[in-house]
């Protein structure tokens, strides 16, 4: 692996391209905020794709992605002499810093952070969750309220696991995990009665309530319901597939299949992935 000096090199010599970049090629000199800001979207769930396959080369070649956006603002930034590169960095340091006191010294930075660890064991990571959240809300620019700091454009099933742990982290939440698969079994039961009533608006208020349970559930038992959910995905992409390529190599259509006929395939697809697991 490179060591420091050659990281910075690597860095500079990025800058540098960007710099040139934006003078020379029409395309990036034309950029805006508004216009990389769907890039940037995209560019973050190619990354996130990435890291759920787990190929390195894939998760190098999209950090990239999202690092050229992150030089790109920050080189915006910089031409309205708003901040540049060397603000982002640092201010991002301060904050780290800051939210440490249990790692660095108080006079590395302000020592307000140092004042709210006030001698408290640092033992885990739920120890270190529950001081940020009060640090938060003295820094300066810092959340004003528990559940401000999530952002409202997050995918729901995110949002809703993040509003959960901010909870958690000042002590809204369950005494004993188990607990909260009567509230999961009281949501089915609601939800059911409203599909039964044929009443959808109701109906999908409470499947919505019924979702952020089952999240509640995932949060209590160490489980991140996105990336479960993402992999429920993926292996339903991956069977389907084996299916429609099976019906496809016999000629056939799945719309001219009987649900018998797709389920007897579909049941080979799941054979297939458990001796390909057993192989690895």
């Amino acid at each position: 692996m490179h060591n420091k000096a050659d990281k910075l090199e690597a860095f500079s010599r990025l800058l540098d391209i960007l710099d040139e970049l934006r003078e020379k090629c029409p395309w990036d000199r034309k950029q805006t905020n508004e216009s990389l800001r769907p890039n940037t979207i995209e560019e973050t769930y190619e990354l996130c794709e990435a890291l759920v396959k787990d190929v390195p080369s894939e998760i190098c070649k999209e950090l990239g992605d999202v690092l050229l956006h992150v030089l790109f603002y920050a080189k915006i930034g910089s031409e309205k002499s708003q901040f540049d590169i060397a603000d982002v960095c640092n201010r991002l340091s301060d904050k780290l810093v800051f939210r440490h006191p249990h790692v660095f010294p108080p006079q590395d930075i302000e020592a307000a952070g140092a004042k709210i660890l006030n001698g408290t064991q640092i033992d885990n990571e739920g120890d270190v969750a529950k001081m940020w959240e009060k640090i938060k809300q003295v820094e300066k620019d810092g959340n004003k309220t528990v559940l401000s700091g999530v952002p409202s454009a997050l995918p729901s099933l995110i949002k809703a696991y993040r509003i959960q742990e901010k909870a958690r982290n000042v002590g809204f939440d369950w005494e004993d995990r188990r607990q909260v698969w009567d509230k999961v079994k009281e949501e089915i039961s609601e939800f059911e009665h409203e599909v039964e009533q044929d009443n959808r608006e109701q109906a999908e208020h409470e499947f919505g309530d019924l979702l952020f349970s089952l999240v509640n559930a995932a949060r209590l038992y160490k489980l991140n319901p996105d990336n479960a959910l993402e992999h429920s995905n993926q292996k339903f992409i991956h069977r389907f597939t084996y299916l429609e390529q099976k019906a496809l190599s016999q000629g056939r259509k799945l719309a001219e299949m009987s649900l018998a006929e797709m389920d007897e395939i579909w049941e080979e697809a799941k054979a297939a992935e458990r001796d390909d697991s057993k192989k690895s």
